[in-house]
């Protein structure tokens, strides 16, 4: 589907009312597209927004964990503005925590919102797409989901298989006239890494100094950041008004960076271990 040019787009942001989210939707409703904004908070989102031209906002109050919330959204969404274009999964909170460190709960609740809770609005807006043979899915995945970092191990968990969902739908769709991209953010100067939106596990181990040290450099980091959200809004707009984007849309020259230095690794680790690899075929005969 080529993006609408003769009419509004209709956009679905989730994690709407902070950050990336807010930004994207303050942009959008400035360039006059219909917006369907989820938070859990619908007194802050409107907070946020009181200085904006909400004519063409939807806020919706939705747990995205709640498969019948989500659905409901999405089908008031379209109730409300006649169609659905583009989908941003988008809503999340980082974690710093040794792997060992992190509670089931905490893990569970993690995979709730970044995992189930995109997998809840995919299966909410898939059908409709495929009936129209047209629109987009962009999720906010993370340059983290693409190089874990140590101490980031449950929110790399978590936008890695973001990752991987997008990949195995991207193949899925692309019949149906569907398109689908990830973006890969390096660090945003929001507030992800106040405490917000950041978790933090209930106790901690002595045995992992560096990571503790990592957390504290972290913690300090807000308003140092090298990415402008703004440029990471208007990047992600772009990538849906041109449909000419990779399916792994990095942002950011520390992504970049990392993402090369991945790369090489990666050839390094396969090529050391090819002559293993090729030891456990059945010979035939």
């Amino acid at each position: 589907m080529a993006y609408p040019t003769d009419r509004p787009a209709t956009w679905f942001v989730t994690g709407a009312s902070r950050g990336l989210g807010l930004e994207l939707v303050q942009q959008l409703l400035r360039r006059g597209d219909n917006v369907a904004a989820t938070t859990r908070s619908a007194e802050r989102l409107a907070g946020a927004l009181e200085n904006t031209d909400t004519s063409r906002l939807l806020p919706l109050a939705v747990d995205l964990t709640d498969e019948t919330q989500v659905a409901r959204a999405v089908a008031d969404t379209t109730e409300h503005f006649g169609r659905l274009d583009v989908v941003v999964n988008n809503a999340g909170y980082g974690y710093l925590a040794a792997v060992e460190e992190v509670s089931d709960t905490d893990a569970r609740t993690m995979f709730d919102v970044q995992v189930f809770g995109a997998w809840n609005v995919l299966r909410a807006v898939l059908p409709g797409f495929r009936e129209r043979r047209s629109g987009h899915v962009i999720n906010v995945s993370s340059i983290v989901g693409l190089v874990p970092f140590p101490g980031w191990g449950l929110y790399a968990a978590g936008k890695s298989a973001l990752e991987a969902i997008s990949e195995s739908l991207a193949a899925e769709v692309a019949d149906h006239g569907i398109r689908v991209n990830t973006v890969e953010p390096g660090y945003l100067r929001t507030d992800f890494l106040r405490p917000v939106s950041l978790g933090l596990p209930s106790s901690t181990s002595d045995a992992y100094p560096a990571v503790r040290e990592m957390v504290e450099q972290h913690l300090g980091m807000p308003g140092t950041q090298l990415g402008d959200p703004a440029k990471a809004a208007a990047a992600i707009i772009t990538v849906a008004t041109t449909g000419d984007a990779p399916l792994h849309q990095l942002l950011g020259s520390d992504s970049v960076s990392l993402a090369d230095a991945r790369l090489q690794s990666l050839a390094d680790e396969f090529a050391a271990g090819r002559q293993l690899a090729t030891t456990t075929d059945i010979v035939p005969g």
